[in-house]
């Protein structure tokens, strides 16, 4: 069956769109290579320091306070949250998930930004590390692509 309908695909073209990264100290070592993996993907992909905010914040829990107040300011396309949960002997980890998921997804729901979720929710420090250009890509990269395609796509379809 064809279909006649308008058919939207996504592109991903950083220039000119102002990017806001909300990235997570809490495992340094792994947020920093989301982060640089994600400014990369961006400037080649035509963005400019210029048009990146980068925000740190403690921990994953914290990234969705942030994002929600770059969206609810109007002065971002697109939003990048980059996180690394590992999972401890605890209940704090599912806690600490479910948390930054949530306000993650509300943010993404409100429909006017475009939303990359980097937030890494592993069992072991070795997943994590395949996670940053290892065995299972790069989700620093993929989280920011995708945010810029869907605010393409929410551009598109303000015509």
């Amino acid at each position: 069956m064809s279909l006649d309908a308008p058919h939207l695909s996504g592109h991903v073209d950083a220039a000119g769109l102002s990017i806001g990264i909300v990235v997570s100290r809490f495992n340094g070592d792994i947020t920093g290579g989301l982060l640089d993996g994600a400014v990369s993907a961006l400037k080649e992909h035509g963005s400019c320091d210029e048009n990146l905010t980068i925000v740190h914040v403690p921990g994953a829990f914290e990234i969705g306070t942030i994002a929600a107040n770059m969206a609810q300011s109007g002065r971002f396309g697109a939003i990048v949250c980059l996180g690394c949960v590992i999972r401890g002997d605890t209940a704090h980890f599912d806690y600490v998930c479910q948390g930054a998921m949530d306000a993650i997804g509300r943010v993404a729901q409100r429909g006017d930004v475009g939303v990359g979720n980097g937030v890494l929710t592993l069992d072991t420090h070795e997943q994590a590390v395949a996670r940053v250009g290892g065995a299972h890509g790069h989700k620093g990269e993929e989280a920011a692509l995708t945010a810029v395609e869907v605010a393409q796509q929410l551009k598109a379809l303000e015509v």
